[in-house]
């Protein structure tokens, strides 16, 4: 009989612990605090980069006709989404290397976690999108304009963010279920699934199991239609005669390429590393969240000369002396 009361004081405990947590604290980056000047400055500049590229890149594309193709509306929409992650993340991270108590709200947090999730899975599904655009380029390009209609494009763009709205709904709700009747310290720069399993006190078996099978279902087919798509690719370019050809064929994939490997090269880094270091899964995480975004653009305008016309003559137009 005491054993039961135990318990059920114990659940009770639980419960009211769970149902008080009204914020969280980010630890962010154990460094003394100097460097916390250092970083946030680091932190500011490429945040600077990011919104100057990105919404550049935008405008760009918005802006001149020549760019009113798939690809380029695939890549608007890179942009788009790699601002407003990044956006999700940098301004509570710079703030928090002020702050004394480095406090998120509960609903601060279950945004943040909603939002980054949401992106970053659209992400990855756009860029399966931009190798299925290269593929038919390539391999079909007297049927390209046929296969990749507007419509088809906008189709495969919506259903980017629905795959990222539906993950975000089940990762968010997932984790806010669980109960931190612990320390409210999160061990990360912003609010992540791991960190904050990390602080929970809940049975995390079926949690990991969820969040295992989620990444496979987004990251398998998206790696796998990238891949196949960059197969059939190699094998179409490599039987062109020319090498100016070859060069050309593949200069308009280059770009894409890099954007990828940085990308999954960051998240697959992150989610090989052991919990037991969290400081290097605040690595990997900066370079999904804050240098991917950043360089996205400067890959996509110093490797393409649409690009670097198209600014030219933007800038051209804001400035005729130019």
């Amino acid at each position: 009989m005491s054993d039961r009361g135990t318990n059920n004081h114990s659940e009770v405990t639980d419960f009211i612990h769970h149902s008080e947590v009204t914020d969280f604290i980010l630890v962010g980056f154990r460094v003394s605090s100097e460097l916390h000047i250092l970083l946030f400055l680091i932190f500011l500049l490429v945040y600077a980069m990011i919104l100057l590229g990105n919404v550049g890149m935008m405008t760009i594309i918005m802006t001149d006709t020549r760019l009113n193709t798939p690809m380029y509306f695939f890549l608007g929409n890179l942009s788009f989404i790699d601002l407003f992650y990044s956006s999700v993340i940098a301004p509570k991270a710079m703030i928090n290397f002020w702050s004394e108590s480095k406090s998120i709200s509960l609903a601060g947090c279950v945004t943040q976690l909603f939002l980054f999730a949401l992106f970053i899975v659209a992400e990855g599904f756009l860029l399966a999108a931009m190798a299925y655009d290269r593929f038919i380029a390539i391999c079909n390009p007297l049927l390209y304009s046929v296969q990749m209609s507007a419509r088809l494009c906008t189709q495969l763009v919506a259903g980017s963010y629905l795959c990222g709205c539906i993950s975000s709904v089940l990762q968010t709700s997932m984790t806010f279920t669980l109960s931190f009747c612990g320390s409210r310290a999160i061990d990360h720069f912003y609010c992540d699934t791991r960190p904050l399993q990390r602080i929970s006190c809940s049975d995390l078996f079926i949690s990991r199991m969820i969040s295992i099978s989620l990444s496979s279902i987004i990251i398998l087919p998206t790696i796998i239609v990238i891949i196949i798509s960059y197969l059939y690719i190699v094998s179409t370019v490599l039987k062109i005669r020319s090498s100016e050809g070859r060069k050309k064929a593949f200069s308009t994939c280059s770009s894409h390429l890099g954007v990828v490997s940085v990308l999954y090269g960051a998240v697959f880094f992150m989610y090989l590393t052991p919990d037991r270091f969290p400081e290097l899964s605040k690595v990997a995480s900066l370079c999904y969240t804050l240098v991917t975004p950043m360089l996205n653009p400067l890959i996509y305008s110093l490797r393409n000369k649409d690009v670097k016309e198209a600014l030219k003559k933007l800038l051209e137009k804001k400035n005729p002396k130019i």
